[in-house]
């Protein structure tokens, strides 16, 4: 996560644009849990899902844990 945030910084300031024009979505879609937990561990807390019947499965307990 800390390494795709440096790259967006540095194409922000190669394109002289804000870091804050820009907001990374990771995509929890077929992802083990255990691998969304270890970005939400990290802080980030904007995640895209396709299906509502895969969010509704597994946000309820990470919001528990992480909100």
């Amino acid at each position: 996560l800390i390494e795709i945030q440096d790259r967006i910084a540095a194409a922000t300031e190669k394109a002289g644009r804000s870091v804050d024009d820009v907001k990374l979505i990771a995509v929890s879609k077929v992802q083990p849990n255990e691998r969304v937990e270890a970005v939400l561990a990290q802080g980030h807390r904007v995640f895209g899902e396709n299906r509502i019947q895969e969010a509704s499965a597994k946000w309820p307990e990470f919001r528990e844990v992480y909100d």
